[in-house]
């Protein structure tokens, strides 16, 4: 059913809820989405290949905006998987959906959405999203 629930995320992680993540509400609290998000972002910037490059120069990607659906509450224990995909690349940007997936509900338990700019930390400023990271979303995405 997870399965299903993920086809088209070609990045998916597991992580497993922790105690701490919940709150005095006793569900996980809502700012622990945007770190299972951060998860599964940072699994596809490394399969991209961008950390690589940042490690190489000054240009790498930048948050500019990100948000978030909530449609169930999670609790302890829990394993959540959560997919990662680009629906948008722009010349200095690109835009990626999350959907989090509860593997005890076996439901959708949030989707996300978020855009990353490609920055030049030395600069400080946006720059042209480098060739190699476009051909990169390309082939991860199967296009």
């Amino acid at each position: 059913m997870t399965d299903e629930l993920l086809a088209g995320y070609p990045v998916v992680v597991d992580i497993p809820v922790a105690w701490g993540d919940m709150d005095y509400f006793r569900h996980v609290n809502n700012i622990v989405f945007f770190r299972y998000f951060e998860s599964a972002r940072i699994e596809y910037l490394e399969r991209i290949g961008f950390r690589e490059l940042t490690d190489e120069g000054s240009v790498g990607p930048i948050l500019a905006s990100t948000g978030c659906r909530f449609r169930r509450p999670l609790t302890w224990p829990d394993t959540v998987a959560v997919g990662a995909r680009v629906t948008e690349v722009g010349e200095d940007r690109f835009s990626m959906s999350y959907r989090l997936v509860s593997r005890k509900l076996g439901e959708v338990a949030a989707e996300g959405d978020g855009v990353l700019v490609s920055f030049d930390y030395a600069a400080q400023r946006k720059v042209p999203l480098p060739e190699r990271v476009r051909r990169a979303i390309e082939l991860l995405q199967g296009q």
